[in-house]
């Protein structure tokens, strides 16, 4: 196994646990704002943002990017899981929510 697939393996489990463990830590109730979604989603668009911005440094480690911006921002955000949320959100007819929830993790992923 090539050292940037295994970085990317170790990147993405790291990711996936923490996500994981926010999911526990802050349960969304049915119909509720969904925090712990829109906290990983915003901290893996920063991370991996700084990601791509030192990846133009010649002196980062080349597996580094790999590491952190595929593997732990892949594993740490979750579009789908966004996607899921809203689309409940609509079924619980709270539509001001799911448009709120939507404009805002858009507008702090870009």
């Amino acid at each position: 196994m090539s050292r940037t697939l295994a970085a990317v393996f170790v990147g993405g489990a790291i990711g996936s646990v923490a996500r994981a463990l926010v999911a526990a830590a802050l349960p969304a109730a049915p119909g509720a704002w969904p925090w712990a979604t829109l906290i990983v989603n915003i901290v893996g668009a920063g991370l991996l943002g700084a990601v791509i911005a030192v990846r133009w440094s010649p002196r980062t480690e080349r597996h580094l990017p790999p590491l952190l911006g595929t593997g732990l921002c892949g594993g740490l955000t979750t579009f789908s899981t966004f996607q899921l949320e809203v689309l409940e959100l609509i079924d619980a007819h709270r539509f001001a929510l799911a448009a709120g929830y939507a404009a805002i993790s858009l507008a702090a992923g870009l």
